[in-house]
């Protein structure tokens, strides 16, 4: 194999990390005759797409050239929540007076401390993605970089892999914004922040999507002073903009500076440039950024999302338009730049399929799951199952969450549907109130003069894990009229679906409706 890329720090924790998901000692296997499947990458899409066909019996190889696990588990969602998880237990003491309890001052947070746990539960989650797991499942596991040398061939460390059909799962990686200075003055991005292990005094987050916002509120609790620069007028743009509002709130409350409707153009170093003490300025325009002088000691951004290294296939045999739809039809499901793929996430090489952020828009590791779980399904048993019928739930993992299913209000409108919203403020449930997070929201949105859910935004501190009943009852096709006869515990936070049910409820209580009632009603006297 290939030498293992370094994992910094040095420690323990991580040569464990890398002994699990890059060992140096690796030694690949001699290839099988032909394999049902063989997968490059092993990310979640690939981690997902080889242990669902090796445990369904067929023959399966997995190709790695990086690090096994791939961004969820190294630099993605396992480093970065077990960063907001130190945060929020930073909050909860700095908010403790409000509940009546008296914490002594001086309290304060230990980043060499909270970088070291992070380390630590990284290692231990490791081994589920690891080389040694996936040899027991039954999986041939190749670490080395895997290229296509025909239309049923791939090769890895000098040996060649024939196969039935293959998976591309090779991801998404950080991109470096064409700002000039930039890679003068160094930069952080989320493949090299989680290295750290003294916390920066100050901080320029540029971005204020999910990653940026959710780092930003991390290390500002951590002491950080941190400055969050946006080109457009909304932070996380994507979303409801009342959501978004309430969390720029939470941030202001922690100490995040915005700069916002800025054109960021320069970015250069001042007193001398690199090491503790350097002051990049960073130069803008537009909106209040324009000449601004920004003293850094580093400068973050929520990078880019590029695809994961060319397109292993080539242009003779790899995949570039996408392949007929099964059932028919040509719709495609692609990612700027990336490969290109049918609704059953087919290429255009029959044999081969994509999964995950390389040829979907969602890139969530949830979504990188669903899309696997396709790929089984039509590649290795003739399914049907496509890639535009999932229902796709995600959640910004900020203080409070943001957590959506389905359309937006407007996203509707601009589909001729007709909506009717239904809006409960979390100060209007009981257990928000004395868990003092009564900050947040919930909107449903229905098709009008039914009950039939077409999206919902959800702001509370747990809305990722409440906003699950909604994306089950979506697709299951059940309506808040079930929704509101479904008895929900009291007191707890998710009692605010129930509410507003409930509220859907009342609308059908017309007048005439409540007129028939009465007259029911007063018969039976």
């Amino acid at each position: 194999m290939t030498e293992p890329p370094a994992v910094l720090p040095e420690d323990a924790h991580n040569r464990t990390l890398l002994s699990h998901v890059g060992p140096p000692d690796w030694v690949n296997p001699d290839p099988a005759g032909r394999y049902n499947l063989v997968v490059i990458g092993a990310g979640t899409a690939g981690l997902i797409s080889a242990a669902g066909a090796a445990g369904l019996g067929a023959k399966t190889a997995l190709i790695e050239k990086h690090l096994m696990g791939g961004d969820c588990l190294n630099v993605g969602c396992v480093p970065s929540k077990a960063l907001l998880r130190a945060a929020h237990a930073y909050a909860d003491v700095r908010d403790a007076g409000d509940f009546g309890v008296r914490v002594l001052p001086g309290a304060r947070v230990d980043f060499s401390a909270v970088m070291e746990r992070m380390r630590r539960l990284r290692a231990r989650i490791s081994l589920n993605d690891s080389a040694s797991r996936f040899r027991e499942l039954g999986v041939d596991v190749f670490l080395g970089e895997g290229r296509f040398t025909g239309r049923d061939t791939v090769e890895v460390g000098g040996k060649r892999l024939r196969f039935r059909k293959a998976v591309i799962a090779t991801g998404a990686r950080a991109a470096a914004p064409p700002i000039a200075g930039i890679e003068e003055a160094g930069y952080l991005t989320n493949e090299t922040v989680f290295s750290l292990t003294d916390l920066p005094r100050r901080l320029a987050v540029i971005g204020a999507g999910p990653i940026g916002c959710e780092l930003s509120q991390a290390f500002a609790r951590f002491g950080s002073k941190v400055l969050l620069i946006e080109k457009m007028g909304q932070i996380l743009t994507r979303e409801d903009r009342d959501a978004a509002e309430r969390v720029k709130k939470s941030l202001l409350r922690d100490g995040v500076q915005f700069v916002m409707d800025c054109n960021l153009l320069e970015i250069r170093k001042e007193n001398g440039g690199g090491g503790g003490g350097e002051n990049p300025g960073v130069g803008g325009g537009g909106g209040g950024g324009g000449g601004r002088e920004n003293p850094e000691v580093r400068v973050r951004r929520r990078p880019g999302r590029a695809p994961g290294g060319r397109n292993p296939g080539g242009r003779r045999t790899g995949p570039q338009r996408p392949g007929p739809r099964p059932g028919g039809g040509r719709r495609r499901v692609r990612r700027k730049k990336g490969v290109r793929v049918n609704d059953g996430l087919q290429t255009t090489n029959r044999r081969i399929y994509a999964a995950g952020d390389i040829c979907f828009p969602h890139q969530f590791t949830h979504t990188a799951d669903a899309t696997a779980r396709i790929v089984i399904q039509n590649a290795l048993f003739l399914g049907r199952a496509r890639a535009g019928a999932l229902t796709i739930p995600w959640c910004t993992y900020t203080d409070p969450e943001i957590a959506h299913v389905g359309l937006y209000e407007d996203d509707a409108v601009k589909r001729g549907i007709p909506v009717q919203t239904f809006t409960l403020e979390l100060a209007d449930v009981d257990r928000a109130v004395l868990d003092g997070q009564e900050q947040g929201f919930l909107k449903i949105h229905v098709k009008k003069g039914t009950d039939k859910i077409l999206g919902a935004t959800l702001v509370a501190r747990h809305a990722g894990e409440m906003i699950s009943e909604i994306t089950l009852a979506m697709t299951a096709g059940v309506g808040l009229g079930k929704i509101s006869r479904t008895i929900h515990p009291y007191p707890t936070q998710a009692e605010v679906i129930k509410k507003v049910a409930d509220a859907y409820t009342r609308t059908r209580l017309t007048p005439r409706v409540h007129s028939i009632l009465q007259k029911w009603l007063a018969w039976r006297r």
